[in-house]
Parts: structure tokens; C-alpha cells; sequence
């Protein structure tokens, strides 16, 4: 049972992302952001205890991104209904995702190739969005002036680096399956 615990605090995230999505989409920024600190924290537990337990799984291998880009991608969206943020960077963010999961399912059905490690500009370019957003959330709250300056910052950082990432992505991709036709 312990060594289900990081898949269980996982789940804890993917269950907790609908109802944040809904407190942001009810415009609940106050508690929208509370709920998204409080899995942001399931997100450093999950790893920390996988790597201390010694239960690393396959499972939690798919649950944690799969939990990040639930809650990740459906804040942009959800942010975007709302008027917070630009409906081109919402695409942005989403075109890059739908581009990485084509990439991974073409290379599934295609090759032998299984291992789909993120990148480290994927690793910055998420955690700029991840920035980005509670950048956003908190100008919608109380707190919104002082975070206000730092829209237009996010805005750009966003781009520049999830655009970067998609185009690093493509590239990566691109050597592997090379690679892969060299070796098959």
C-alpha cells in the first residue's frame, strides 16, 4: 500500500483540477488559486515520495504529466473564456501539447520507440506557464495590482518559450525517429 502512495497523491491532483477549473470558470480567483498551490504541492510530493519510496511506476510516469497538462492546459482555457488572457496564447499552448501527443502517438503506432523523456526547454517552457498562470490568477484577486505589471512580462514569456519549445520538440522528434529508422 505505501508504494501506491505517490500514484494516490497523483490522482489527488487530477481530481482536484476540475474543481479548480470550476472555481476560475465561476470566477473564484481567491480559492482558484488556493486549490492550485495546494496541487502544486501534490505535484512535488508525488516525485519526492516515488524517488524515496522507491515507487516509481509506469502509472505515475502517465499520471503526473497527465495531471499537469489537465490542470495546466484547462487554466488556459478557462482563463481564456474569462477574458484574462489572449485567445492566441491559449492556441499557443495548446497547439504545442496536441503537437507532442501527435508526435507521441505517430511514433507509437509507427516504431518501437516508447520513451518519450520531456525535454529541458519543455521543462521551461512549463514552468513559465505554470508562472504565467498564477500570475494571471492573482491579478484577478484582491492582490491584482500588484501583480497587474507582470501580465504583459507573462504574456511574452509565455510565448517566446512555449513557441521555443515547440519548435525544439519538432526537432528532438525529428532526430529520433532518424535515429530510429538508422537502428530498425
Amino acid at each position: 500500500m505505501i508504494r501506491a502512495l505517490p500514484n494516490l497523491v497523483s490522482l489527488t491532483r487530477l481530481f482536484l483540477a476540475p474543481y479548480i477549473l470550476w472555481e476560475i470558470r465561476g470566477r473564484h480567483y481567491d480559492w482558484a488559486l488556493l486549490w492550485c498551490l495546494v496541487a502544486g504541492v501534490t505535484d512535488a510530493l508525488d516525485g519526492f515520495l516515488a524517488r524515496r519510496l522507491h515507487a516509481e511506476s509506469r502509472l505515475g510516469a502517465y499520471l503526473d504529466p497527465v495531471g499537469d497538462k489537465l490542470l495546466l492546459s484547462g487554466t488556459f482555457l478557462v482563463l481564456w473564456l474569462n477574458g484574462v488572457t489572449p485567445g492566441w496564447l491559449t492556441a499557443l499552448v495548446f497547439g504545442r501539447d496536441i503537437l507532442i501527443l501527435l508526435f507521441a502517438a505517430g511514433a507509437m503506432l509507427f516504431t518501437r520507440i516508447r520513451d518519450f523523456a520531456p525535454t529541458i526547454w519543455g521543462k521551461v517552457s512549463t514552468t513559465i506557464q505554470i508562472l504565467a498562470a498564477l500570475i494571471f490568477l492573482v491579478a484577478q484577486t484582491e492582490w491584482g495590482s500588484a501583480a497587474g505589471w507582470l501580465i504583459s512580462p507573462a504574456v511574452f514569456a509565455v510565448a517566446l518559450g512555449t513557441g521555443w519549445s515547440a519548435v525544439h520538440y519538432v526537432w528532438t522528434g525529428l532526430q529520433i525517429v532518424r535515429g530510429h529508422r538508422r537502428l530498425g
